[in-house]
């Protein structure tokens, strides 16, 4: 049995991805050190994973009734935001990435999904 992606999480992805790459670009111009771009690759991973584990229990909560939906997407979300505080303060420790640009990576999901209708849009003319 072959499972479609869903459409909205495909189109955040290439948004976050798009990102991520015009970011790069951009990071390039300004800086050839690694640990920036180690940062922001982190960061755009962490995204794409966050994204796909926002969708997967937006559609598990949507089977629940209201107050387990509700307890259920808040343990969630707390447990996205732990992941990405745990991996930032690592890094702050470490040294290894940037901390700055780990996070700046991960809010490529945010930026995706404001320009969500512009990717919809550019998607269906292809």
């Amino acid at each position: 049995m072959k499972k479609k992606i869903d459409p909205t999480l495909l189109e955040l992805c290439l948004g976050i991805l798009a990102y991520g790459i015009v970011f790069e670009i951009v990071l390039l111009f300004f800086s050839r050190e690694l640990s920036y771009s180690l940062g922001l690759l982190i960061g755009v991973v962490l995204a794409l994973i966050g994204a796909v584990h926002m969708w997967w229990s937006l559609n598990r909560g949507l089977d629940l009734s209201e107050k387990e939906a509700v307890k259920s997407l808040s343990a969630q979300n707390i447990i996205r935001y732990f992941i990405l505080a745990a991996v930032l303060a690592v890094l702050a420790v470490t040294s290894f990435a940037n901390p700055f640009f780990t996070f700046a990576g991960y809010m490529g999901m945010k930026v995706s999904a404001y320009l969500n209708p512009l990717i919809h849009k550019l998607l269906k003319s292809v």
